[in-house]
């Protein structure tokens, strides 16, 4: 096995929406009666900016019409990461559209928890779930959603869901509108994350850390052009979870994976991890996610063992688990053949 798939990893940033295989979401659309712009998925999945991603990504939501198809796309997401490394995740889902379509959440969660659930036996992987808010739905949504999920946990309807994030388009949505619902979501024991700084400032990312109390950053690439910003996030070890090829290809945020930012958030003490966002929308897995980085950016294959276990202190697990995993990880490591040295970026 390739050294980069071999290598043990944690994954905290993605969408089990942006995971679906294009043959799935051809099947979808026939089992729904839905049409399609093509029925070639690689022509589908074809973007020039993060809101014409988001219209795609919003047509494949679609077609996730009930339990059986949450089930299907939880399974896949994982058997399709196992072989390239996966070990833990915590993956979103989003289900605004779902829900206002009358699709209810204990069904989504309860599907999404079987198939995963079918993938860990059948792979080992371990997954939780992440609910994510929709800005695009607005902050009553956000907050009817936070209730009803808070309301399904306290039944224990939705154990696999330990935490609460937000997605969709940053700009012109203050996050300050959504803090009633992130109260709500922490103290109802879910932990809380937040999509910031991906396509807006550094003080969207300030922003989001000050009002929902946030304990990670998904994105977060403009921390970088606030130096004080990036001092407080490295003292405090809030982690990060970045996806390079993401934002090269889907955000536009650079033109070229070696000019993005990840090596040098890690050289500023930032704990920076390593995740695929949308993999199946971007023709990714995690040892090609891995393995690019580290050849565009010239990181040693020290540097990536490292990334690999700082994404088991970047999770949620408890602190004995991260013991537990860290070990595993740390053997698993030294069992590996070093790949060849990444070429300088």
């Amino acid at each position: 096995m390739d050294a980069y798939d071999a290598l043990p990893k944690v994954e905290l940033h993605c969408h089990v929406e942006g995971a679906v295989r294009p043959s799935t979401v051809v099947e979808l659309a026939r089992k729904n009666g839905r049409s399609l712009p093509t029925d070639d998925p690689t022509e589908l999945y074809r973007y020039d900016s993060l809101n014409s991603f988001l219209d795609i990504f919003w047509l494949v939501q679609s077609l996730i019409a009930d339990r059986d198809d949450w089930e299907r796309v939880g399974y896949e997401s994982i058997v399709d990461a196992a072989p390239h490394g996966l070990r833990y995740r915590e993956m979103f889902f989003t289900p605004a559209r779902h829900l206002a379509e009358g699709q209810s959440l204990g069904a989504i969660v309860d599907g999404l928890t079987l198939g995963v659930e079918h993938a860990e036996r059948e792979t080992g992987v371990r997954c939780a779930l992440i609910c994510d808010i929709d800005r695009a739905f607005g902050p009553s949504a956000g907050l009817e959603l936070v209730e009803q999920l808070v309301s399904l946990r306290r039944s224990g309807g939705a154990e696999a869901v330990i935490g609460l994030g937000m997605d969709s388009t940053e700009r012109g949505v203050d996050p300050r509108d959504f803090a009633p619902a992130f109260d709500v979501a922490g103290r109802g024991g879910l932990k809380l994350t937040s999509h910031a700084g991906e396509d807006t400032g550094a003080d969207n990312i300030a922003t989001a850390l000050d009002a929902l109390s946030i304990s990670r950053i998904d994105h977060g690439l403009a921390i970088m052009d606030d130096f004080s910003l990036v001092e407080r996030v490295r003292e405090a070890r809030i982690p990060l979870d970045v996806c390079p090829n993401s934002n090269v290809l889907i955000a536009n945020k650079y033109e070229r994976l070696e000019d993005h930012p990840f090596r040098r958030m890690r050289q500023a003490g930032l704990l920076a991890t390593l995740n695929t966002d949308d993999p199946a929308m971007t023709d990714l897995d995690l040892g090609k996610e891995y393995r690019s980085v580290a050849a565009a950016l010239g990181m040693s294959w020290d540097e990536m063992c490292e990334v690999s276990l700082d994404g088991v202190e970047a999770s949620w697990l408890d602190e004995g688990e991260k013991r537990r995993v860290r070990g595993a990880f740390e053997a698993a490591i030294a069992e590996i053949e070093p790949p060849e040295v990444a070429a300088s970026a």
